[in-house]
């Protein structure tokens, strides 16, 4: 088994120490990083950019020949991680002795961590990875430099233990997020480039903090489990009492069920504006 470590820092010192870790070669464009990797226990790449210290990302495009373990030290600016898996999967835990979890193909996980443990990610052999990472520092040295945002993401994504994490099937508007941010990998350059993932990127965060924000287990749960017992016969039956669907999960689900029909069921336009007429 292969163990690497990552002392924490700006997104140089954090490049240059991936590139001397995965025996890579690094580059350097236009505030994109790029790591390619080539060696007998790894291949692949590792890119990343840094957002006016704002927010970063880094892009894991890997596989291993040997099981590897990465233990990430803590960071002082407390970010919350947004992790996206497109290929494979890779396991996380809090410390080595730490519960493990596991990051499935597309599936979204939220991390945050404000204590001294490390976060640690595992990786198996011969199966490829490809996995996006998003860092939002949440400790942030001036108190003008907060941001509504960062208040709803310090109590939404927070836990009395210090270490939180989240980990389910990804958002309809998130996975379209994600396919426009590898289009402009594929087809923009420079500040063009750069602009643009920086507002996909945050596109994706904002979409996180509001579905976490409103107690979604207690209030939206029952909502999606009637739509879904629903969802057949409004198929089948075009001229179904929606009004009544509506009255009887209450104010929380006519404000939310046109948007979670269009979003999972793809209804026709013309059902989710009658939705949003009956609300």
């Amino acid at each position: 088994m292969k163990k690497l470590y990552l002392n924490t820092g700006g997104i140089n010192t954090i490049f240059n120490d991936l590139e001397t870790s995965f025996e890579g070669t690094l580059t350097s464009e236009n505030g994109e990083y790029n790591i390619a990797i080539k060696n007998k226990w790894a291949k692949g790449t590792i890119s990343g950019m840094s957002f006016d210290n704002e927010m970063s990302y880094m892009q894991f495009d890997l596989v291993f020949s040997d099981e590897v373990t990465f233990s990430i030290e803590s960071f002082h600016c407390a970010p919350v991680f947004f992790a996206y898996c497109s290929q494979g999967h890779l396991k996380h835990s809090f410390g080595a002795n730490g519960t493990v979890t596991s990051l499935k193909k597309d599936q979204s996980g939220i991390m945050s961590n404000n204590t001294t443990i490390n976060n640690v990610l595992y990786f198996e052999r011969n199966k490829p990875v490809k996995f996006l990472l998003i860092g939002v520092p949440t400790a942030t040295v001036n108190v003008e430099d907060s941001t509504d945002m960062i208040g709803k993401m310090t109590s939404v994504f927070r836990n009395p233990s210090g270490s939180y994490i989240d980990v389910k099937g990804q958002n309809a508007r998130i996975a379209e997020k994600l396919a426009d941010f590898e289009r402009v990998n594929d087809n923009q350059k420079g500040v063009v480039k750069k602009l643009l993932k920086k507002s996909i990127l945050t596109s994706i965060v904002e979409i996180e903090v509001m579905q976490h924000s409103y107690n979604y287990v207690t209030m939206i749960a029952p909502i999606i489990d009637l739509a879904s017992r629903q969802i057949d016969e409004i198929r089948r039956i075009s001229n179904i009492n929606v009004s009544e669907v509506l009255q009887n999960i209450g104010h929380a689900g006519r404000n939310y069920l046109p948007r979670f029909f269009k979003e999972k069921y793809h209804i026709l336009n013309s059902t989710q504006n009658t939705l949003a007429k009956t609300a």
